[in-house]
């Protein structure tokens, strides 16, 4: 910009910084920087296991160019058999609990203790990660596959019942009050003026909800409920490397299909 334009003009904009006074700011940066430094040190750091544990991954690493699909390929198979049922019955019967409590969980369709209720199903849903509720639940009914199906379809509840929930609150009441106004009984009411509107909802969530819950089926099997996670577990133990990165590649594969999956099925609900 030439001198004449500027003067025109003025100074041109500048970003103002976040924190105004240079002093406030520059004694923040150094503070963050000191924490960061003091909570490295803290950090015990055994360099010997490090060293050996760096070895062991490029094992790890080097067995991606060459995954042994052959070896255990029954093992492989029943795993990844296992986990697609368990994921299935999961999701299946997850999803159909959900809605229900999802209704009750929207306070603008649900009367106070029937929310109250809900709302506490779904708090309590959430507030027990998948890992602890498998270990209860392995303790409880055994190793194997049912283990894995309660905890993934208790997971779906939480997960699925409080986002959709959160939709029907925010949804649009003059659609819903105009076939309130018909006439309508509240299971009219519920499929002609609220279902249409989260459907598309509903549906993109448990998309999402199934491929979650192929992902975790391959990390409870790690403490015994079933599932490709317990071929892993054992690969890993066994320091069968090729054959761990053969299970980790067929993991990426579904994965992606299931995403591409649930791409083309929300564009076509919509």
């Amino acid at each position: 910009m030439s001198t004449e334009l500027a003067a025109i003009v003025g100074k041109p904009w500048k970003k103002p910084p976040f924190v105004q006074r240079p002093w406030l700011r520059w004694a923040l940066m150094i503070g963050f920087a000191a924490y960061l430094v003091a909570a490295f040190l803290t950090i015990d750091v055994n360099w010997s296991r490090v060293y050996e544990g760096l070895e062991r991954g490029k094992q790890f690493v080097l067995a991606f160019t060459s995954p042994d699909f052959t070896s255990r390929s029954g093992d492989i198979w029943d795993g990844m058999l296992e986990s697609v049922i368990m994921t299935v019955a999961a999701s299946v019967v997850g999803i159909a609990i959900s809605i229900p409590i999802a209704l009750g969980a929207a306070r603008n369709i649900a009367p106070l203790p029937i929310y109250l209720i809900c709302r506490s199903i779904i708090a309590v849903s959430r507030a027990l990660q998948e890992i602890i509720v498998a270990i209860l639940l392995v303790a409880i009914f055994g190793f194997g596959p049912l283990a894995g199906f309660l905890t993934l379809s208790f997971a779906t509840i939480g997960f699925l019942s409080k986002l959709l929930a959160e939709d029907i609150e925010s949804m649009d009441r003059v659609q819903a009050e105009a076939i309130k106004a018909s006439g309508a009984k509240w299971s009219q009411w519920i499929n002609y003026g609220v279902q249409p509107q989260v459907m598309p909802r509903l549906i993109g969530l448990s998309m999402y909800r199934i491929d979650i819950n192929f992902r975790e089926s391959a990390i409870l099997g790690l403490v015994g409920a079933g599932g490709i996670g317990a071929t892993l577990n054992t690969a890993f133990d066994r320091y069968e490397y090729d054959t761990a990165a053969a299970i980790l590649l067929i993991i990426i594969g579904v994965v992606m299909a299931l995403e591409y999956l649930s791409g083309i099925i929300r564009e076509r609900v919509q």
